[in-house]
């Protein structure tokens, strides 16, 4: 069911008193006014704190700045005709005892004349005390329908009938509001780009724009390849799954796979992991950074969390990478919030259990010490891996990688081999580190780099393995235990 529909239905089962959660008030407004047409075939009555009820002119003086007024005047209409009446920025105003009591008398009062009264804020929760009165919606960010007709205005504008990039463009559009899309377009309209080249500035736009968002960062899947050295069986799992998001999997009858959790050792590859899926699943990458959901103001951390779940659907499929996910619950376990990080944490859970969208999960950890329960248990995850330091053959294919990076025409003149015997205990990252390291005296030489230089640095790093001794031998025998999947 869409949004309008939604509407439709909330107001022919005689739901008086309506509170709506958007940011876009002008979308709002548009299928506020339309579905209120189609109902009741009237108009719909407007209100703001500047200018009072636009469309009522016989109390427009007194309704100026004036939120309890407004909601008076709604009773000392006398014109049955007006059945509809839209408050907009009404959640300002919701925890003022006045105003509180006012929509309470208010609401018997609707009942009896059969009248509805609309309210739009940007909280996504009403006040307790309103809870029983208030019938809450959400207003999704616009569909791909909504979309496309934005889309085929501009492409009128720009004189293209036909455009083989149209549902490209939609499909990255998505998780956008209508007023930011056309910001976007009106930018294209002024550069003289072909149509392959729309595709790339629009990335570039979402990118800046989601930069905006609060806890939440983009990753276009057109990035160059990245590969992971080892990880067979996480490979094998995902490569059988590549095709699952596709019309021809849903004809099938496949159940669509909900995640993965990755829980190892740092530098293991856990994180290029998300970037690969997805560069090779074709599905843009959302990066959820918790330290900036968490906020002071109360109700706020709740805000950001749901329009970033609202962001993840509205633009699926796509993938949602979770770093270091034992850090939610750690970071904030002893804060004195009110409750603010359980929360945030509920509404997570609950979404991650129940969601019906396209969004694939992969959520990396250091640790499971700090993970409870909950998200361990199956329906959360479709599997969890265990992410153990490279062995003798994962090794030789992490330095083959790094140094076809490094040095693409050279790399078979270094005695990778050897450097992976010496490198036992070594992470990924280390390994890499180890390279760069021997760059850095290769380059203050004035020469080229050697495997005795690589070999060097190897002797100089002091891995993780043994500075975290304890805590990884712990965690290794936790991956063996034969209770989850070796990645």
């Amino acid at each position: 069911m869409n949004f309008e529909q939604e509407i439709k239905t909330t107001l022919i089962s005689n739901n008086f008193l309506i509170y709506i959660s958007t940011e876009e008030e002008e979308r709002l407004e548009y299928i506020l006014k339309h579905t209120t047409n189609q109902v009741f075939k009237e108009r719909i009555y407007s209100w703001n704190f500047i200018d009072g009820y636009t469309d009522n002119p016989n109390y427009i003086s007194q309704c100026i700045q004036n939120p309890l007024e407004a909601l008076n005047t709604i009773t000392k209409y006398n014109n049955k005709k007006a059945k509809v009446f839209f408050l907009k920025d009404f959640h300002v105003f919701l925890k003022d005892i006045s105003i509180s009591r006012k929509l309470k008398n208010l609401y018997q009062y609707l009942k009896k004349s059969n009248q509805y009264v609309i309210l739009s804020g940007t909280d996504i929760n009403p006040p307790i005390e309103l809870k029983e009165y208030l019938t809450y919606l959400q207003m999704p960010l616009p569909n791909k329908k909504e979309i496309l007709l934005e889309l085929n205005r501009f492409l009128y504008t720009i004189n293209i009938d036909q455009c083989k990039y149209k549902t490209t463009i939609c499909t990255a559009y998505t998780g956008f509001s209508i007023n930011k899309i056309r910001k976007s377009l009106s930018k294209l309209i002024l550069s003289d780009i072909s149509q392959h080249e729309i595709i790339e500035k629009i990335l570039q736009e979402k990118e800046e724009i989601l930069q905006k968002t609060e806890g939440l960062k983009f990753y276009s899947s057109h990035n160059n390849l990245l590969e992971v050295g080892g990880l067979q069986n996480l490979k094998y799992w995902l490569h059988i799954r590549s095709l699952a998001f596709t019309q021809k999997a849903y004809s099938y009858g496949i159940k669509k796979p909900k995640g993965i959790l990755l829980v190892g050792i740092q530098g293991t590859g856990k994180s290029l992991s998300a970037k690969t899926i997805s560069h090779r699943w074709n599905m843009p990458l959302f990066r959820l950074d918790v330290s900036k959901i968490f906020v002071g103001i109360l109700g706020e951390s709740e805000n950001r969390i749901e329009k970033i779940i609202n962001i993840c659907e509205k633009s699926s499929p796509c993938i949602l990478w979770i770093d270091e996910i034992d850090k939610i619950f750690s970071e904030y376990s002893n804060t004195n919030d009110s409750g603010t990080k359980q929360r945030v944490t509920n509404i997570f859970l609950t979404w991650l259990s129940e969601k019906q969208q396209d969004v694939f999960i992969v959520a990396t950890a250091n640790t499971i010490n700090q993970l409870p329960i909950e998200i361990l248990r199956k329906g959360r995850f479709d599997e969890i891996f265990f992410v153990d330091l490279p062995n003798f053959k994962e090794r030789l294919k992490i330095f083959q990688i790094h140094l076809k990076i490094y040095r693409p025409m050279t790399w078979n003149k270094y005695n990778i081999y050897y450097l992976s015997k010496i490198t036992k205990g070594f992470s990924g990252a280390e390994i890499e580190q180890s390279i760069i390291d021997a760059m850095y005296i290769g380059f203050h030489k004035n020469r080229e780099f050697t495997t005795r230089d690589v070999k060097n640095t190897i002797y100089k790093i002091i891995p993780l393995s043994i500075i975290e001794r304890t805590k990884i031998l712990n965690l290794r025998k936790w991956g063996y235990s034969g209770k989850i999947n070796i990645a």
